[in-house]
């Protein structure tokens, strides 16, 4: 059963070591321009799945993100949110893997959902691989009684 969740208030996610963000909801429209933002179209086709996710995930976040919490410069003073800060911050790998997992994973929980059955042979898509190999010839009917 696909659950919908009809909020659409924004929300704090907590990402450790002190660090908060307060997140506009993952929408469609969300997601279609995140895909279209200039560095992640900039990548080239042979990039790797881990450069992908980043640049994806820096391109969501600076969507996403209305404010923050536990974010400062050097000094230990607060930082506005700025795009070149949220990219900065998802620099930082525990904070990127927070953040991936709570917010961006749970966007894509339904585009792993429906990819967890194999194609039908006998459906329109007809793109399953046999597990047995052909017979010669039919088997005999066995006899009765």
């Amino acid at each position: 059963m696909l659950r919908l969740d009809l909020t659409s208030e924004q929300r704090w996610l907590d990402l450790g070591h002190g660090v908060r963000l307060r997140v506009a909801p993952l929408t469609t429209a969300l997601m279609v321009a995140a895909r279209a933002d200039l560095a992640v179209a900039a990548l080239p086709e042979t990039a790797s799945p881990e450069a992908l996710a980043l640049a994806m995930a820096k391109a969501l976040a600076r969507r996403a993100v209305l404010d923050w919490e536990g974010v400062g410069d050097a000094s230990g003073d607060p930082l506005p949110v700025t795009p070149a800060g949220i990219d900065a911050l998802l620099d930082v790998w525990p904070v990127f893997e927070a953040f991936q997992t709570g917010y961006v994973a749970k966007g894509l929980v339904l585009e792993q959902e429906k990819n967890a059955s194999a194609p039908l042979p006998s459906g329109a898509s007809a793109g399953a691989t046999p597990t047995a190999p052909r017979v010669r010839k039919p088997a005999r009917t066995a006899r009765r009684g």
